[in-house]
């Protein structure tokens, strides 16, 4: 029996997707803790995206490319980026409920387009690179929007996550609703910036 090789890269990866789980745990079940139920989950999102930051430098630096680490980097990455934000969304509903502000009710409702533009473009580009690289053997790199994107989501999540401890911010959602732009347009930028680049190399008539 073949032994799967759990390098650093794919120990990270494999990390990642766990890390998912115990972020949402956090971001639920602590979210009436006041500044504990902010920060918490915020560190443990950002040392799940340093993990997506770190194992493909690795990889690449020390030559540890595997088929493995092929498999489970992009679906630790789907599982982050699709689970977040599904996370906050519900974070957002919980505690529009609990507190019953206007500011708190509208936000949910902005930040469900973002999650789906978010989704969208992740099955969009998911389904491009298995049709390109399997039709004609062409693999679909990461482009530069596709890592200012990257950024951005990240950087945006946390600030999402740490508004309610800001004061002023926390009562207007200024910060998140600046994040949530921001997400949203390098989202469905590098979205069509891939499908731009590799649409043509998809035969419709086959």
């Amino acid at each position: 029996m073949k032994r799967t090789s759990l390098n650093i890269p794919n120990t990270l990866s494999i990390v990642r997707a766990l890390l998912v789980p115990i972020f949402v745990a956090t971001l639920l079940f602590m979210r009436n803790l006041g500044v504990w139920g902010c920060i918490v989950p915020a560190v443990v999102f950002i040392i799940t995206g340093l993990t997506d930051m770190l194992d493909g430098k690795i990889a690449r630096k020390y030559n540890l490319v595997t088929d493995f680490g092929k498999f489970i980097d992009p679906l630790a990455d789907k599982f982050m980026v699709i689970g977040s934000q599904i996370a906050i969304l519900v974070w957002m509903m919980l505690r529009a409920m609990e507190t019953g502000s206007a500011a708190d009710l509208i936000l949910p409702l902005v930040f469900v387009w973002v999650v789906l533009i978010i989704l969208l473009r992740e099955l969009g580009v998911t389904s491009l690179r298995l049709v390109v690289a399997g039709k004609s053997g062409i693999v679909v790199a990461a482009s530069m929007l596709g890592k200012i994107k990257t950024v951005s989501q990240m950087a945006g999540t946390v600030i999402i996550l740490v508004e309610p401890i800001i004061p002023f911010f926390s009562e207007n959602h200024i910060l998140s609703y600046v994040s949530m732009a921001v997400m949203a347009f390098t989202t469905l930028f590098s979205g069509l910036d891939y499908l731009k680049a590799y649409l043509p190399h998809i035969d419709s008539n086959k």
